[in-house]
């Protein structure tokens, strides 16, 4: 067994989250990873409504008695969303274990704290984890360039950046981006952190909620198909390659380009159909690098049991064997 800050103070079995995705981060996937050992994480703002959160957050319940999450993103917007209704739903329905992202969390954080819960916060630097660290969150996930969605615009690999984060923070830490196997899993807690959050590999398992095409597409995939939008816009986001995308890319690159010119190729709403229709082509949708290393779809029980299993084997096999006792001269 696994024992790490993270475990111990999310009162889970194996240190392994499952991140908050759009359209995806539904109740049947939040409780097959909570009842597999992890923790599960349900996306407040796939639902249409605060009210619409706390039925998700009920129907979750029935499903495990175990701890499970909720996803709080603030992204830029004209009209935002209503984040603090969201956010008093889900602490009305006695959720207390929040994962944030996105800019200006400050208010979002002090709200949360005030009621008690734990907060897991998304980073993609060190100074804004630090940051957050003073705001007073008690779990930062550290994502690395090789995540899907969005990577910031620093360019900073995980290998590095979990590196730095263990020698600045203080709170525990999990890595996430590019981490897909137990191997994965082993270096990110070589690195220094508590634990991992994986995303593209949930969403290929049996209780994800998207078409089975795309999942079929995402194991048929290879390291090589996925692709940056939005360089040109300093809002950098890491998707599958499909024609849509290429599109995007090929728009941006036109002198003058803005959003507006490539606002309906990247619309949430067509994204939402590749996941209901299975066709991989029709929009915009997120897939990390971690796709060269998806090559099945287990159900959640399966995939956490199989990392936690083979992570104890390399951890007290391969790796207990690289140490020699020197001989005494």
């Amino acid at each position: 067994m696994i024992v790490t800050p993270i475990t111990k103070l999310l009162r889970i079995r194996v240190p392994i989250v499952q991140g908050g995705m759009q359209w995806v981060g539904v109740p049947s996937l939040a409780a097959a990873v909570s009842n597999a050992g992890g923790l599960g994480i349900l996306t407040a703002l796939t639902q249409p409504s605060p009210d619409a959160l706390r039925e998700a957050i009920r129907e979750t319940r029935r499903k495990t008695d175990k701890p499970f999450g909720v996803n709080i993103t603030l992204l830029p917007s004209i009209n935002p969303p209503d984040y603090e209704g969201y956010a008093r739903a889900a602490v009305a329905e006695g959720v207390r274990i929040f994962e944030t992202a996105g800019n200006n969390p400050k208010q979002l954080i002090a709200y949360l704290k005030s009621e008690g819960c734990i907060i897991i916060h998304k980073c993609t630097t060190v100074r804004h984890a630090k940051s957050a660290e003073r705001l007073g969150v008690d779990i930062l996930s550290i994502d690395g360039f090789e995540c899907a969605g969005h990577p910031g615009e620093e360019d900073v690999p995980g290998m590095i950046l979990l590196a730095r984060a263990a020698e600045e923070l203080k709170v525990p830490y999990l890595a996430s981006g590019g981490i897909a196997d137990s191997r994965g899993f082993v270096a990110a807690l070589s690195l220094g952190a508590g634990g991992i959050n994986m995303g593209s590999r949930f969403m290929c398992t049996v209780e994800s909620p998207i078409h089975q095409n795309i999942k079929e597409k995402i194991v048929a995939s290879t390291e090589q198909d996925t692709i940056h939008i939005f360089r040109t816009m300093r809002n950098t986001a890491r998707v599958y390659k499909n024609k849509v995308a290429q599109e995007v890319v090929a728009i941006e690159k036109r002198p003058g380009s803005k959003f507006e010119d490539v606002r309906e190729l990247v619309s949430g709403a067509r994204g939402r159909q590749v996941y209901e229709r299975g066709d991989p082509e029709y929009g915009i949708w997120s897939l990390g690098l971690t796709a060269g290393l998806i090559h099945d779809i287990p159900t959640c029980e399966e995939l956490v049991g199989r990392m936690e299993r083979e992570a104890e084997e390399i951890i007290s096999g391969r790796l207990s064997k690289l140490i020699v006792t020197r001989a005494k001269l």
